[in-house]
């Protein structure tokens, strides 16, 4: 199963980023893990610094800025 994070303090560009994610396994019928991290010191061990992060199976997608429904389909069909 597909691993999502989204790394943010619960900002509201992080709760966009993480809602578009929502969306986006809506609009591809695919199943994820899709987990929220909103505490500082578990962030830090990830070592970001801006947020909001989208990270997929481990990986870092997209930092800094909201994902996009559509970037997510994208990221997620391949």
């Amino acid at each position: 199963m597909t691993d999502i994070k989204v790394l943010g303090p619960g900002c509201p560009k992080c709760k966009a980023t993480y809602n578009n994610v929502l969306e986006a396994l809506k609009k591809t019928n695919m199943e994820a893990d899709v987990v929220k991290v909103e505490d500082i010191e578990e962030m830090m061990k990830y070592n970001v610094l801006t947020t909001p992060v989208l990270m997929i199976n481990g990986e870092f997608k997209i930092k800094g800025r909201i994902a996009q429904v559509s970037e997510i389909v994208q990221l997620l069909n391949n």
